[in-house]
């Protein structure tokens, strides 16, 4: 059985509450068997409203569209994506990248 979603708690939180809460006012019970069907009652309620909340997973679209073709839909071909042309860089890249390649010599002298 899946875990249940932040929703779903949410969603069964607020029904116990809320449906345990109207019942009682409404029925002004003073009865502890009536409190105790009251929350019961509302826990049921609760537990109705949580499992009926959408799962997230597959649309209702997707299911139908693999129910009736049987089979999901072919995935696109792989296609290699072309590597752009090699540019000359300029002087201020060559001597920002020679600094960063310094850097990375450093990088270990601290760390024994």
């Amino acid at each position: 059985m899946p875990r249940p979603t932040a929703a779903q708690l949410a969603y069964g939180s607020a029904t116990v509450f809320f449906s345990t809460l109207a019942m009682l006012l409404l029925s002004q019970t003073e009865t502890g068997i009536g409190v105790a069907v009251i929350a019961i009652a509302g826990l049921g309620l609760g537990l109705l409203v949580a499992m009926t909340v959408p799962m997230p997973g597959v649309s209702r679209v997707v299911r139908r569209h693999v129910v009736r073709n049987g089979s999901p839909a072919e995935p696109a071909p792989l296609q290699a994506v072309p590597t752009p042309p090699e540019r000359p860089r300029s002087a201020a890249w060559s001597s920002l990248a020679r600094s960063a390649g310094a850097g990375e010599a450093r990088i270990g002298e601290h760390s024994r």
